[in-house]
């Protein structure tokens, strides 16, 4: 079925770059539709790590994933997006008038004049815990962290040597009974500050190890059994619960099929975001240009860009440089 309504622009990826896009297009005075894959907006980090600290946002020194996510969606529905969950576009094709026609898994079709892509890494699933003995039945394993909560007064074992891992290390310290890091490293791949805290606290700190077998009863294990990589000792780690941070394996999916100019599993644009396909942009992490560096800091930047490249595409007459933020605020809905 067509949505015969036709939108200034539409985002597809309603993470937290999808939400500043759609918020700084409603600045623009846009007409804008965000579609959204999952039941939810906020992207990964509704998805995986809503109660973990993110630290590199202007403006806070620290907040939870989630709380910056209901910012994000509190400050873009100002403009009162329209905004579409659980559909997942398939196709994309420009029409001889220029409008583009967005197809999605359901049947839907959506018409729009421009489209912003901030669909993250695409879609993603966690790397398995890969031991001697089959853990899929396993329930006391988590790939995704939904409710600290869970964790109160409990042996944690947290396997992973990046931000993820660190992170959740620093965060559970104070809540769980016993925490421990297990890393295949000496080095940490996180940030410095947050590795440096980490060693601080109260966290037990197992390099350079990896994970070789587990014990369990009644479908939970009891003991992780880590090895050294470079000989033969081994340790037993009496848990609760196992925190799996190996990172998550990504894939554009439908996106590749699209005619952009891809490399790996990133769409090139050029400093404006623009793709190769005129009206298309790319910001966040799914956007690749020399010297890029992936954080949500990064992606807020590119929002912007991407939105007033848009605008000036859609009417040249308009400015791809705005007036001031601080000078816009008659646009802002009481």
């Amino acid at each position: 079925m067509k949505d015969q309504e036709l939108f200034d622009i539409t985002i597809i990826g309603g993470g937290p770059t999808g939400l500043f896009a759609a918020f700084y297009a409603g600045m623009r005075q846009m007409k804008v539709k965000i579609i959204e894959s999952l039941p939810q907006l906020g992207g990964q980090l509704s998805t995986l790590y809503p109660e973990k600290e993110i630290f590199d946002v202007a403006g806070f020194s620290r907040i939870k994933a989630k709380d910056l996510v209901k910012n994000l969606i509190e400050q873009a529905q100002q403009f009162h997006p329209r905004i579409v969950l659980d559909e997942k576009i398939e196709t994309m094709n420009r029409l001889e008038n220029g409008v583009i026609e967005l197809g999605s898994a359901s049947g839907e079709l959506h018409r729009t004049k421009t489209v912003v892509i901030t669909a993250g890494v695409g879609a993603f699933s966690p790397r398995p815990l890969k031991v001697e003995q089959d853990v899929t039945a396993v329930t006391n394993i988590h790939y995704y962290v939904q409710d600290v909560t869970v964790f109160k007064n409990k042996r944690v074992v947290i396997l992973g040597g990046g931000d993820s891992a660190v992170d959740w290390a620093n965060t559970l310290g104070p809540i769980a009974k016993e925490v421990t890091i297990v890393h295949r490293r000496e080095q940490f791949r996180a940030h410095e500050t947050s590795v440096e805290e980490m060693k601080k606290a109260s966290v037990q700190v197992k390099t350079p190890f990896v994970a070789k077998a587990v014990t369990s009863k009644q479908n939970k294990i009891d003991q992780l059994i880590i090895q050294m990589v470079k000989g033969d000792d081994e340790e037993a780690l009496p848990l609760d619960d196992l925190i799996v941070n190996y990172g998550f394996v990504s894939a554009l999916g439908p996106i590749k099929d699209w005619g952009l100019d891809l490399e790996k599993n990133s769409i090139l644009v050029n400093s404006k975001m623009e793709t190769n396909i005129p009206g298309v942009y790319a910001a966040g992490d799914i956007a690749a240009y020399p010297g890029k560096v992936k954080l949500i800091a990064t992606g807020l930047g590119e929002a912007p860009t991407a939105v007033n490249n848009a605008k000036h595409y859609i009417d040249p007459d308009s400015r791809a440089q705005p007036m001031h933020s601080s000078s816009a605020g008659e646009l802002f809905i009481k």
